[in-house]
């Protein structure tokens, strides 16, 4: 990794069990980055390995407890004035790289949003909330004028008075997302998100009903299928939609079991003094 550039920038990085995209992520920073800071929830494969062999200072962190990336912790690792964050599953065109430089060496904005394009289930989308007009991400921001969160799906947050550019599209300067592969894929990261989302609810004490399920799910298909052109990506465009409106009843769902009924463990205890219940008949016969 070469340095010596005017704009100080860090690429950062949250792994776990990444060895299979990471080599193809670093290759996209490599080039143009002044620090690669991986931190990394201790991978079980060769991801570290592979981070320090590409130049990466690698920093292991315990996660949050579930697998969502350590965001606040990756963020503080980094030593350059500008931070740009990359998951392993993503790359950085060179129209993109060009523009992050030059937003950093010109000091127009502090924090800066910038267009991804998503590829799911083979092609990349042009809808569905997910084209790289509609999906925006707060990835590239001086360290100060940032608050980072391992919310779900809450990452990044301009702190007040930050001055915020968006980076338009122009057809070449967007992060290349390779997302889910397939249905399977989708249903399967659909599971632990949900989870996730579900037991942070209940951390911050938010509140949710089947009524509430219902219309949250509805919204969510209207809003992707018809105002964010689902329609328009086809078959994929259908699925997903009802793919997302899932998401939100399942959330909902995981809510209200770990509100009223305790977790699975708890449960499953339940079960089993109900099962002695049963047994014990038969002593008593």
């Amino acid at each position: 990794m070469e340095t010596g550039m005017k704009a100080g920038i860090s690429v950062v990085m949250n792994t776990l069990n990444e060895e299979r995209n990471l080599p193809l992520a670093l290759r996209s920073v490599m080039p143009w980055a002044d620090e690669i800071v991986v931190a990394d929830m201790h991978s079980q494969d060769r991801t570290a390995e592979i981070a320090r062999q590409f130049g990466a200072r690698v920093c292991l962190h315990e996660g949050p407890g579930f697998n969502y990336a350590p965001r606040e912790f990756a963020v503080a690792q980094a030593n350059c004035e500008w931070v740009f964050v990359l998951d392993a599953d993503e790359l950085v065109p060179l129209a993109l790289s060009d523009d992050l430089i030059y937003i950093a060496s010109s000091a127009s904005a502090e924090v800066a949003t910038i267009p991804r394009r998503n590829f799911m289930m083979g092609v990349p989308l042009a809808a569905t909330g997910w084209g790289p007009t509609q999906d925006y991400q707060t990835r590239f921001f001086r360290k100060e004028k940032i608050r980072a969160s391992s919310i779900a799906h809450h990452d990044f947050t301009p702190v007040e008075g930050a001055r915020v550019f968006r980076l338009p599209y122009n057809g070449r300067n967007a992060i290349i997302h390779f997302n889910y592969l397939d249905s399977a894929h989708f249903i399967r990261k659909l599971n632990q998100y949900t989870s996730i989302e579900a037991m942070q609810s209940m951390e911050r004490g938010r509140h949710a009903g089947p009524f509430k399920a219902l219309v949250l799910a509805g919204r969510e298909f209207l809003v992707r299928y018809f105002m964010r052109g689902g329609y328009r990506d086809g078959w994929r465009g259908l699925y997903l939609s009802c793919f997302m409106a899932f998401y939100r009843l399942a959330t909902c769902a995981k809510f209200q079991e770990l509100e009223s009924v305790g977790n699975a463990q708890e449960v499953e205890a339940r079960y089993r003094e109900e099962a002695e219940k049963v047994i014990s008949e038969y002593q008593l016969a």
